[in-house]
């Protein structure tokens, strides 16, 4: 009951990530952060704090700052975890409205390119700990189709990922079956072996 509440209560963030674009959308008020996904980080007494996101990033100038994009790498759209954990965390803030008792959002993150063959496990668990890092209590990776804030549906992207879930799960499973498999077979082999001398 109270965790249903708290969900009618919370905000609903839809998160859409290219190399040079990030577009995070607040689903029940509609607020849009649309820019690119730089985030610009000063090195203060042994600290790195975010001095600008986005488009603001790339103009600020110092000697201890360096701006980065944490999208942007020739084969994956994850770069740097660290610097895009932050980057989420700064959009999250605009985007909900922060108060004591401001239960954390719930992510839908889409990566929109650097998908082909579908993501890795790897991949998604990345991205799920990286919005989960930036202040997210749950958090689905989705693949498909481009959502709008009048077609999202969270129960609908939720039930659809499931499933992919699961059944990363099971062969995960069936290979450590065969894994075990495997081992008791080299280990009677061994017994046999080493028992007969």
């Amino acid at each position: 009951m109270l965790n249903k509440l708290v969900g009618q209560l919370g905000t609903t963030l839809y998160v859409q990530i290219w190399e040079k674009r990030i577009r995070v959308t607040n689903i029940e008020n509609g607020k849009i952060f649309d820019e690119s996904p730089l985030v610009a980080i000063e090195q203060r007494n042994r600290r790195r704090i975010v001095v600008a996101v986005g488009n603001r990033a790339s103009s600020v100038a110092g000697k201890n700052i360096e701006v980065i994009n944490p999208f942007s790498h020739p084969r994956s759209l994850l770069r740097d975890f660290t610097a895009g954990e932050k980057l989420l965390q700064h959009i999250f803030k605009k985007l909900t409205d922060q108060t004591l008792f401001t239960p954390s959002p719930i992510v839908v993150l889409q990566p929109m390119e650097k998908t082909q063959g579908g993501l890795t496990d790897v991949e998604v668990r990345a991205f799920k700990e990286l919005a989960l890092g930036a202040g997210a209590r749950e958090v689905q990776v989705y693949q498909g189709e481009e959502l709008t804030r009048h077609t999202f549906d969270y129960a609908k992207v939720k039930a659809k990922i499931q499933p992919q879930q699961k059944a990363s799960k099971n062969s995960g499973n069936q290979a450590v079956q065969w894994y075990l498999i495997l081992l008791w077979v080299v280990l009677i082999a061994l017994m046999a072996v080493f028992g007969g001398s």
